[in-house]
């Protein structure tokens, strides 16, 4: 099964700080990722997941960070194995009412604080080797989405 993820992020103090969202289920922390529609870009679809489950908007690359892989346990009953995509999306607004707001919970953390918060390895680690190359992915990411360097002189404006 292919997922996608949203992996929200601003540049604060020099690095980056994620935000995270409680599953549903468990209340472990994650990052938005669900099933990608048809006729979406994947892409697409992970900064849909995005607005739905956190409340953030903002741009999104379409090209992944990286991906993991996790065993999902579908309504049913059953499990399966899950390959997640993780798109980075730099967010402009963080809305204090989203689709989801009653079933989540949301936190801002940097990278090294992400990877040990989470509840699954595989994000985990993913997370941390994003932390150990200091957050270059994230970088590049910035440039591209942001290549006049506005997102880095407001992010304090987002609510934590």
């Amino acid at each position: 099964m292919q997922q996608v993820a949203a992996l929200p992020f601003v540049p604060r103090d020099g690095g980056f700080e994620i935000l995270l969202v409680t599953s549903r289920r468990d209340g472990r922390w994650i990052v938005p990722k669900g099933w990608p529609e048809k006729g979406e870009a994947l892409h697409e679809s992970a900064a849909r997941e995005a607005r739905e489950e956190a409340g953030a908007y903002g741009d999104v690359c379409n090209q992944p960070v990286g991906a993991y892989t996790y065993s999902k346990t579908m309504s049913a009953g059953y499990r399966v194995s899950s390959h997640v995509h993780v798109y980075p999306l730099l967010v402009r607004d963080c809305r204090d009412d989203w689709p989801e707001r009653d079933a989540r919970k949301r936190r801002w953390a940097g990278l090294t604080e992400a990877a040990a918060l989470v509840g699954d390895r595989g994000l985990a680690n993913l997370l941390a080797g994003l932390a150990e190359d200091d957050g270059a992915a994230l970088r590049d990411a910035c440039r591209a989405l942001d290549p006049q360097g506005v997102a880095a002189a407001a992010p304090a404006t987002l609510t934590r």
